[in-house]
């Protein structure tokens, strides 16, 4: 075999194995989503909102990668079902600033709890790496993200 299909066939697997996590972890989401009657969207902006005492709707986008409307969308959903609340910036009327309600809270420690959510699921995952293991599945998706990243920015 030649090197040049050696990497081919290398970057394929490694391809089709970040499909199959990317898989597993949107059927758990799915699933968890469901079971505490959220869209997969709210699921997302509820477990990523969280660990933040508040954060700007903007920069909730620049950390989901969601569209502006679906954005929207979810956190209406969320404001509705009084999980989060959304004020006004002081400085800037036109950005709306999320916090996690109490309500919201006691559904996010739930959800932390559940065996089956997708927060358990990474936790056994990590729990069964090395710290070496762990540091160098990092260092290495960093890499690779930065290097997929480049590409997209030259239009690749």
């Amino acid at each position: 075999m030649s090197l040049e299909k050696d990497a081919g066939i290398r970057s394929e697997k490694l391809l089709h194995s970040f499909w199959h996590v990317n898989h597993c972890i949107r059927r758990i989401v799915q699933k968890t989503a469901l079971e505490n009657e959220l869209t997969i969207p709210q699921y997302a902006l509820l477990i990523t909102l969280a660990p933040f005492e508040e954060m700007t709707q903007k920069q909730l986008g620049k950390v989901t990668f969601f569209p502006k409307s679906t954005l929207s969308q979810a956190v209406e959903g969320l404001v509705q079902a009084e999980l989060i609340q959304r004020n006004p910036v002081e400085d800037n009327r036109r950005e709306m600033l999320l916090t996690l309600s109490d309500k919201g809270q006691l559904l996010y420690n739930k959800i932390q709890s559940q065996e089956s959510s997708v927060l358990k699921a990474f936790e056994l995952a990590t729990d069964s790496l090395s710290e070496k293991q762990y540091d160098d599945l990092l260092t290495s998706q960093r890499q690779i993200i930065t290097l997929l990243e480049e590409a997209i920015e030259r239009g690749e």
